[in-house]
């Protein structure tokens, strides 16, 4: 089917289960690419509503996304009577649960219900089927937990897509998206296929993280280069995963952004 603009309209039906913010190119016309993002652990869509715009890339229509499940109140350190108003922390995991050896939360809870809503819902159901955009239109970025997602998602997609075949002139499909950005967040082992002869995801993929992360180490980044044909690593000087806060933090991430939308 032809590719035309979505409009704010078309997501209407995700709504209650998956609440959206979207930021259109100043030209919503010539629109060519589709970023996703996904906010870190115990935040919401706000502040990855700004980012876009900071960003400011051109024919990209932004997506923020928020997460799939409220924060309990108790790991905010509140009571139930002490929360006015709507929930602002939220989380993608299927589950909160405590590792038994470090006391923090499990980085892999399973995200069953978030590959869902954005996988299942918002990017083949609205984007693709309705919009007639392809995957390899999109770029995932994501923070922390959202970054894990981002990945995982640029995992899954391997699964259950047809390839895209440019020699019959069908736009089809296809089982990559155009890029992951994922700042502090490791690949989680619950969203790589279980098939042994599985071939390696076809997504281009930018991990960003400080050179003391708590979140990310060699393993993780093997993990990721196992599953991954195109890897680049960037480590910062700072020592944590934090989002970048200067030029140099942001430069790898726009040289990325600028050779996938090229691509």
């Amino acid at each position: 089917m032809p590719t035309r603009i979505p409009t704010p309209e078309d997501f209407n039906h995700l709504s209650p289960s998956l609440h959206i913010s979207l930021v259109f190119p100043e030209v919503r016309e010539l629109t060519t690419a589709i970023l996703i993002l996904f906010h870190g652990l115990g935040d919401s869509e706000a502040p990855f509503t700004s980012f876009p715009r900071n960003l400011n890339l051109p024919g990209v229509l932004s997506i923020s996304v928020r997460g799939v499940s409220p924060l309990p109140p108790a790991l905010l350190g509140q009571s139930h009577s002490e929360i006015a108003g709507p929930a602002r922390h939220f989380h993608w995991g299927d589950d909160l649960t405590l590792s038994p050896s470090t006391g923090d939360l499990e980085s892999d809870p399973g995200f069953s219900k978030a590959e869902y809503l954005v996988l299942g819902k918002l990017v083949r159901e609205t984007l693709i089927e309705k919009c007639g955009w392809n995957t390899n239109d999109i770029i995932l970025f994501g923070f922390g937990q959202g970054g894990s997602l981002a990945l995982g998602l640029s995992s899954r997609i391997r699964e259950g897509e047809k390839v895209l075949d440019i020699t019959e002139g069908d736009k089809g499909t296809s089982s990559c998206f155009k890029g992951s950005v994922s700042i502090g967040g490791p690949l989680p082992s619950s969203m790589i296929p279980t098939i042994s002869t599985r071939e390696k995801s076809r997504t281009p993929v930018l991990i960003c993280h400080g050179r003391s992360s708590e979140s990310l180490n060699e393993d993780d980044i093997d993990l990721l280069k196992k599953e991954f044909l195109d890897v680049r690593e960037v480590k910062w000087k700072k020592s944590d995963d934090s989002m970048p806060k200067n030029r140099d933090e942001m430069l790898p991430i726009m040289q990325f952004f600028a050779e996938r939308l090229r691509g």
